[in-house]
């Protein structure tokens, strides 16, 4: 099995060393590079392609939304994670409309990184709870006017499934709370998204609040 390949991005050598700290003993993961700024990181990319990239978003010159909308543009297959100071709603919903794939706050332990990693290296997403309740709260706060939608073609599995993704619960968490597999919550996640033509979770999200499926 290939090792995830990943690139630091942060202006502050020590916190570098410190996520690198954390990491290097992990056996499936692999930092390939680490950058200061918006140029050092595309000097790396041009020579390998990292599977995500673990961005700051207060860097020297280019901030790391910028970088995010650009990686997102040139290298879609590489996904951002943001690790950030900041957990005030303008960054995190500017990060996520950007592109990135995840957002944690630099508090975040061991554990919760490594989960961030996999579960975006799988291809989805991955939020701190605290982090997600913001982006519902100013998602919300835009969006005053609930439209009522086609809620009758999904079925009530599937609705129980978008409350609980809604809520920031992730798929582990969905499987043992439902008693279901994690197999079982992809599939249905992958059925809601294929009947209401969504693509992300935070798609998902969107969905749930303008129907009024969720409340804050």
């Amino acid at each position: 099995m290939d090792k995830i390949k990943i690139i630091l991005t942060d202006d502050h050598q020590l916190f570098r060393d410190g996520i690198k700290s954390l990491l290097e003993d992990v056996g499936d993961i692999n930092i390939i590079g680490e950058a200061s700024n918006e140029k050092e990181l595309f000097n790396i990319i041009e020579k390998k392609i990292p599977d995500i990239i673990i961005l700051d978003i207060t860097l020297p010159g280019t901030s790391g939304i910028e970088i995010t909308k650009k990686i997102t543009i040139e290298y879609p297959k590489v996904r951002i994670l943001i690790l950030s100071m900041h957990i005030e709603d303008e960054f995190v919903v500017n990060a996520l409309e950007a592109g990135a794939k995840g957002y944690l706050p630099k508090d975040i332990n061991k554990t919760e990184l490594l989960e961030a990693i996999y579960t975006i290296n799988s291809g989805e997403e991955y939020y701190s709870r605290e982090v997600s309740k913001i982006f519902l709260k100013k998602y919300l706060s835009s969006n005053k006017k609930r439209i009522v939608g086609n809620n009758e073609i999904l079925t009530p599995r599937e609705i129980e499934i978008v409350k609980l993704v809604s809520e920031g619960l992730k798929n582990q968490e969905i499987a043992g709370k439902l008693y279901i597999s994690i197999r079982t919550v992809d599939a249905h996640k992958n059925n809601i998204m294929r009947k209401l033509k969504l693509k992300s979770t935070i798609e998902i999200v969107k969905y749930a609040i303008k129907n009024g499926l969720i409340q804050l």
